[in-house]
């Protein structure tokens, strides 16, 4: 049993292959937390520091009080005043929320989250169901705690049921709330902008409350999802790691908070600040899914756990047995498309190891620039004279496979869709809408426009061969009202917006079920957990340069896997040095699923060789790249853009461990002095030897493990690589 239960002490304890995590009841009503972290030396013995000025119940007494002890789910305004997971505002007016405990249940698996992506029951999976009751107001609250034993992942969201006779309205909501003993920690985060995804951050958690978060209707670019709690001493094969997530695409809130005692609380949900929700008597709200896991082994270990957890709870089915190596025509020749033109594309690129043409904007409607057409999904007939499924048959006769680009939730004020409903775009009464790339968006919380969508869709794409498609998103929501809920459910318009998105996700996987789909937010605007749900794979970002691009790859692969991210090579600005960056791209590109982005028909015959091999060789280590371990060794933040990190084969990759070893080595700024480094390779089976495939070089595991002593490039924009392959 991964989840016990001891009547006796009120004890419940939920147990991974590796941590534990106890809370009991206190009281027959409180839910306190006792401890999270490494199994077998779980410590039940915490004493909370009451202090004066904290409130405690009369028929409690001062020894409890809310504010002081480790409130397992708090609650706003009932004495606890740090950092709440559920504020409601009451039939009274006032907010004053407070659930005690009724009764629990353990189930087998998992319960579904109604209309939101959440991981799916692996082996062993368990939960936790606690069932609370607020006497006041007759609501019913559940506490769900789903464990995931291999991972050493845990998983917590909430429903609530509106059980009462008059209206709730919630105002706050966290899906998981933690307490940890003192403040010694670091937070790490991922920062950045469009074009500069992902950067990592860690500073020092400190007194008061420390926020990550997203208002843009998006998790964005700007602030992701994850986050993490770390020992000051914590680094890459040591030291404690407590990783957060959430599995959810819009606003969320990340907040960590130290009191007055020293102690920090963590907490993941969908906040205050954008997201309010009615409940009607009967009504009811399920919460998006948070994630929480414990390592005492490093940032390493926790990456690769996540990773795993990613590729086989989270991700969808793999409609293809291989990555489709694309030829995506947006750097190539971006609005400037025709059918012929895309038919010699796939001809050329089907010679040198391209295995999908990927048609991207300007297919569509009156789509020639980024200021018309968007919601006219039909085809552009001056350019596909002969017909979308007509030009896919062409296509597919070289042998390629073929994907297309979609943006289903915006829309140009200059489309044939708006002039006939202006009234379905995301907007506030009487306001004048904000123009974000000459496009609105659309109102998905309006049933309608979904219609409209998934119509469009079907009769365009009806008969038409269509392997793959990529989804694009490429503006934020400002003005975020719903022409289509009442005046007083206005705040719920962004969540029931992401609610209509995950509704025509999961439309388009039931409609087209053999249609693999990667996500696109301008890049990596929504690389989330929830959209990692409904797409097989991510384009990591829109910055495809080999100077910039080591560092969005380093920070994604700090909590998602190279199994999700897409990586492209692309048509290099430095004529004088060409052969030299497309080298370098793809050495960089090669840490994910690899693709193309330019014009195979204007590259010479030596580029295209040399595109060739790099096809030929990324087929042979593909599955190491997708499946196999993850071990970072240079971080370019911490080394002038300068990284260096290897993959080692699984029973997962299909061989046995460190049978392979792909090491990459990449280094952004030139030296001048001869400097060497070494690179070891620890997981290399000090037993064995091993071939480099590349160099032909031949070295013992013992001579990987204490690590190969490389001369730095004295010019910047060069890179490395070694396959070490057990002899």
């Amino acid at each position: 049993m991964s989840i016990t239960f001891n009547e006796t002490d009120k004890l419940f304890v939920i147990s991974t292959n590796n941590t534990e995590y106890a809370f009991k009841v206190r009281h027959d009503r409180f839910l306190v937390h006792l401890y999270y972290g490494e199994k077998g030396k779980s410590n039940y013995d915490f004493k909370a520091n009451y202090r004066s000025f904290s409130p405690y119940l009369p028929n409690v007494g001062e020894g409890f009080s809310l504010n002081d002890d480790f409130i397992e789910f708090p609650f706003y305004g009932s004495g606890d005043f740090r950092a709440t997971s559920l504020k409601l505002r009451a039939p009274a007016g006032d907010c004053c929320t407070s659930f005690v405990y009724k009764s629990h249940e353990i189930i087998s698996g998992r319960k579904i989250i109604k209309g939101i992506p959440c991981a799916r029951a692996q082996e062993g999976t368990e939960t936790l169901i606690i069932h609370m009751a607020d006497e006041v107001t007759g609501c019913l609250l559940n506490l769900y705690y789903t464990v995931f034993p291999k991972h050493d992942i845990i998983s917590r969201y909430f429903t609530l049921e509106n059980a009462g006779k008059e209206t709730v309205k919630i105002e706050k909501a966290m899906s998981l709330s933690l307490n940890l003993v003192g403040h010694d920690y670091d937070m790490i985060s991922l920062y950045g902008a469009h074009m500069e995804e992902r950067n990592i951050q860690r500073s020092a958690v400190v007194m008061g409350n420390q926020r990550v978060f997203s208002r843009r209707g998006a998790s964005s670019h700007q602030f992701n999802p994850f986050m993490a709690l770390v020992g000051k001493d914590t680094d890459e094969t040591k030291g404690d790691v407590f990783a957060f997530n959430f599995v959810y695409s819009g606003n969320f809130l990340d907040e960590v908070e130290v009191d007055q005692n020293g102690h920090t609380r963590v907490q993941v949900g969908l906040g205050d600040e954008d997201f309010g929700f009615k409940l009607e008597a009967g009504e009811s709200f399920e919460a998006p899914e948070a994630i929480m896991m414990y390592t005492p082994n490093g940032l390493g270990d926790m990456s690769r756990k996540m990773h795993s957890f990613v590729r086989e709870a989270i991700v969808p089915r793999d409609p293809m047995e291989k990555r489709p190596i694309v030829l995506n025509t947006w750097e190539a020749c971006y609005f400037d498309i025709d059918q012929q033109k895309l038919i010699d594309f796939a001809y050329e690129g089907v010679k040198y190891g391209m295995d999908m043409l990927v048609m991207d904007d300007g297919w569509f409607g009156a789509r020639n620039d980024d200021k018309a057409g968007l919601g006219d999904w039909f085809t552009n007939t001056e350019k596909f004279p002969d017909g979308l499924a007509v030009f896919v048959d062409k296509v597919k006769a070289s042998g390629m496979k073929f994907g297309i680009w979609i943006e289903p939730e915006m829309i140009n004020p200059d489309s044939d869709l708006y002039r006939a409903h202006p009234e379905w775009c995301i907007s506030c009464k009487d306001r004048t809408g904000s123009l974000s790339r000459s496009q609105y968006v659309l109102d998905f919380a309006n049933p309608a426009v979904l219609d409209y969508l998934k119509k469009s869709f079907k009769e365009t794409f009806d008969g038409v061969a269509i392997d793959y498609i990529k989804w694009d998103f490429n503006r934020h929501i400002s003005e975020p009202g719903s022409p289509y809920l009442p005046a007083d459910r206005q705040d719920e318009a962004t969540f029931r917006f992401m609610l209509g998105v995950y509704d025509l996700f999961y439309w388009f996987m039931e409609t087209f079920p053999n249609v693999m789909i990667e996500n696109c937010s301008g890049g990596g605007g929504r690389y989330d957990l929830a959209m990692m749900s409904v797409s097989t794979q991510i384009w990591t970002s829109d910055n495809t340069a080999g100077r910039i691009r080591p560092f969005i790859q380093y920070g994604s692969l700090m909590a998602y896997p190279s199994y999700v991210m897409s990586c492209h090579v692309s048509n290099p600005m430095v004529v004088e040095d060409y052969m030299n960056l497309i080298d370098y791209k793809f050495k960089v590109a090669l840490a994910g699923m690899l693709g193309y982005e330019l014009n195979i028909l204007h590259m010479g015959d030596d580029v295209k060789n040399e595109i060739k091999k790099q096809t030929a060789f990324y087929r042979s280590v593909e599955k190491l790249i997708k499946f196999g371990d993850l071990y970072r060794l240079v971080s370019p933040f911490e080394n002038n853009g300068t990284t260096a990190y290897y993959y080692v084969s699984t029973p997962d990759s299909g061989e046995n461990y460190a049978d392979r070893i792909l090491l990459t080595y990449l280094q952004n700024e030139g030296v001048n002095d001869g400097s060497t480094i070494t690179l070891k390779i620890s997981e290399a089976d000090a037993n064995a030897t091993y071939k480099d495939s590349v160099s032909g070089e031949t070295f013992s595991g013992k001579e990987l493990n204490d690590g190969i002593n490389f001369k730095m490039y004295e010019n910047n924009m060069h890179g490395n690589l070694w396959l070490f392959e057990r002899v």
